[in-house]
């Protein structure tokens, strides 16, 4: 078996440079022109796209080749033993141990200073652990997703009603931040592989919404321990570039970070690597083969996280923050409303576990669900709530007049839309809101925030959330387009039922259990 396969991989760069170059080339026409830089964040620039680009393409290949094989085999193993206990221990654990070792959530803890950082990642760790046992029930148990959306997101936002102001964008942002590229392609995969086990033809429809009802325990987590400390939200904004001389000092700046993401991801991965041999050994039957190719994956995906972590932390937030800064401080400060929608549209398909979502969507649903269309739909959204974002930081609007009116008509839409379009879409809300967003538009926002002298904290964050929200919306809107379009075609199925044959076939492939036997309660 080849530990390096050259074409698969220069596929996956190829793959990821047609997702990077759109806003690397966008940002550094404004370098090149309305917004010159000094030279060394300009090269600290040009060299961390070339990190994205290669980093983005080996994680990519690790998560098909090993994060999603290990989620779906657990779901299906697990499964399989027809042990609800098993089943709720697990998933719980794996919840836990996937957001705890979250890159993104480390940089959230530091935000908030009166809450000590081990108790909040503990706090949002069990969060996620949590709805992951829900959201694997409702597979089990064919609830559906929207029913579930309703009774938390109306408990979220009555509870957000006592959260102290200052505490509100940052809560919302955490249900972003802790759904990243470590997180995203283990639990769609773990969902995938517990549906595989029902016969019906909703299984697959059923085995989106992992990512939707994670994404709730973080912000409900964040936002019991602000009532609990009852303190100050304190930002971090320092995002300037140390002192370098020359190109030498550049190539030593990112080499002096390397050590920080290499142990960064390593204690990511580490935990998940050795929880899923050991389930394994109990529960298992891959064969050796499979378990190899395996294990050259979880290669594959460290080595791609610590370049893509390297070159967006060390040479995209300096940019970001000064872009945003330079922008909102001229005499048309307006113009960072639509220069933020333009780096919001091309931003989203750079977020490493969007490729992974728009993959799976595609390939489970048989081309049902384009990859294309749902990642022009994902930019469309996206692009709304960053200029929504930019919008709120001129005006200094609360977030909460954008998030309820927006969620209220998500949600409004999850009982009109087929479920399927339900599922992605809320979904999609967490994935679109990753390491691009934390490592370049927060700092984006946080400098625009500080030249129109807004408040940062409840201003300037939340933009996570927002980016969060809107995909919500437009995937929906999509799924109402389709559900129109069909419904005009004679004697033709709904929609739902066109989509669930059209991905029978994947279902039909995997033991014909009945639903029945499942587990035994």
């Amino acid at each position: 078996m080849k530990i390096f396969n050259k074409t698969i991989v220069s596929e996956k760069i190829r793959e990821s440079l047609s997702s990077v170059l759109p806003v690397s080339a966008i940002v550094l026409l404004l370098l090149l022109t309305f917004i010159p830089v000094p030279p060394e964040m300009l090269l600290a620039f040009v060299v961390g796209a070339l990190l994205l680009v290669v980093g983005m393409g080996l994680f990519t290949l690790g998560a098909e080749t090993a994060m999603s094989p290990m989620g779906e085999h657990m779901g299906s193993a697990m499964t399989r033993t027809r042990k609800l206990s098993l089943i709720v221990i697990v998933s719980f654990l794996v919840g836990v141990m996937v957001t705890v070792s979250e890159p993104d959530l480390q940089v959230l803890a530091n935000q908030i200073s009166s809450i000590p950082n081990y108790l909040l990642i503990l706090a949002v760790g069990v969060g996620v652990g949590l709805f992951l046992v829900i959201a694997m029930l409702r597979i089990l148990l064919k609830i559906k997703l929207k029913y579930l959306l309703l009774v938390f997101y109306s408990a979220l936002f009555i509870l957000a009603f006592f959260v102290p102001k200052n505490f509100l964008s940052l809560a919302f942002d955490s249900g972003g931040v802790t759904t990243g590229p470590m997180t995203v392609p283990f639990i769609m995969a773990l969902g995938l592989g517990v549906a595989a086990i029902r016969s019906d033809n909703e299984a697959d429809n059923d085995s989106f919404g992992l990512v939707a009802l994670c994404s709730i325990g973080p912000i409900i987590a964040v936002m019991i321990l602000s009532l609990i400390f009852n303190g100050e939200a304190e930002a971090f904004t320092d995002y300037s570039m140390p002192s370098v001389s020359s190109s030498r000092d550049i190539f030593e700046m990112f080499l002096k970070a390397l050590p920080h993401y290499a142990k960064e991801v390593a204690v990511a991965i580490a935990p998940l690597a050795i929880f899923f041999f050991v389930f394994q050994i109990f529960c298992g039957r891959l064969p050796k083969d499979s378990l190899i190719k395996i294990l050259i994956g979880i290669g594959y995906t460290y080595v791609g996280l610590v370049i893509f972590l390297l070159g967006v932390n060390v040479g995209f937030m300096a940019v970001g923050n000064y872009i945003g800064f330079e922008i909102a401080s001229s005499d048309y400060s307006w113009i960072i409303v639509p220069m933020g929608m333009l780096i919001g549209y091309f931003i989203v398909s750079a977020e490493p576990a969007v490729q992974v979502l728009t993959k799976q969507v595609e390939d489970t649903t048989s081309g049902a669900i384009p990859r294309k269309l749902l990642g022009t739909s994902l930019s469309i959204g996206v692009a709304a709530s960053v200029g929504l974002a930019m919008l709120r930081i001129l005006t200094g609007i609360s977030i909460m007049w954008f998030l309820i009116p927006g969620y209220i008509i998500a949600i409004s839409l999850a009982f009109i839309v087929p479920d399927i379009f339900t599922s992605i879409a809320f979904d999609s809300g967490g994935v679109a809101s990753g390491a691009m967003t934390a490592t370049f538009l927060l700092p984006f926002s946080v400098g625009a925030c500080e030249a129109v002298g807004g408040n940062i904290v409840e201003d300037a964050f939340g933009v996570v959330a927002m980016v969060a929200m809107t995909p919500l919306i437009t995937i929906q809107i999509l799924g109402l387009i389709y559900k129109f379009k069909q419904a005009k075609l004679p004697a033709v199925e709904s929609s739902e039922e066109i989509i669930s044959e059209e991905i029978v076939e994947i279902s039909s492939e995997q033991p014909d259990t009945a639903d029945e036997d499942i587990i035994d309660f």
